[in-house]
């Protein structure tokens, strides 16, 4: 991992610990969950709102003047609203994708939840999904919610990573293994 990364990733394990302890305290956890969900879609969708997080073009100023708008705008809760003018404050915005990552790995971990990240071909069908979040869970013993999506090059099978663990059984690889293995054959 490089030093800026780590850095990163530091601050943003600050911030989601701070306010998933204060939400935990007021009983206000489902309302960083729906925060959560409204910021990952912002930062998905809108081109605009990572360069704003990301770039040092804006002042603390105009970062915490338009975080203001956006988190009304988005109907986010006090807390998340007062975690993110002070990040802006702080010039801290830029850490804001591993802050959400992170205080969903908190909140599920406090449910006795883990997610695992699922990549398949095409889109999995709800009973496929629900087979394999109840396969995982007969493995982990947790239950399991899965964060799906899709990648055409893997041509068929699955990549699935929960933890520190990645199961690879997509036909991609296997096609790479054989080409390598006839390499070191030829």
């Amino acid at each position: 991992m490089s030093e800026t990364a780590s850095i990163s990733t530091g601050i943003a394990a600050r911030y989601a610990s701070a306010v998933f302890d204060l939400a935990k305290e007021a009983k206000k956890v489902k309302a960083i969950e729906t925060d959560l969900e409204a910021l990952s879609g912002a930062l998905n969708d809108s081109e605009d709102f990572r360069r704003l997080i990301s770039s040092p073009v804006y002042s603390r100023d105009e970062q915490g003047t338009a975080i203001a708008a956006l988190s009304k705008k988005m109907k986010l809760s006090p807390t998340m609203s007062n975690t993110l003018a002070l990040m802006a404050s702080k010039r801290r915005l830029f850490v804001l994708p591993q802050l959400v990552r992170q205080l969903r790995d908190l909140i599920a971990a406090d449910k006795g939840e883990i997610t695992a990240e699922v990549t398949s071909a095409k889109a999995l069908t709800k009973a496929q999904s629900d087979k394999l979040a109840k396969s995982l869970k007969s493995t982990t013993g947790k239950t399991v919610t899965l964060q799906t999506a899709v990648d055409e090059s893997l041509i068929g099978g699955l990549i699935v990573k929960v933890g520190s663990k990645m199961i690879d059984t997509s036909i991609r690889s296997k096609l790479n293994s054989l080409q390598n293995a006839m390499k070191e054959v030829g």
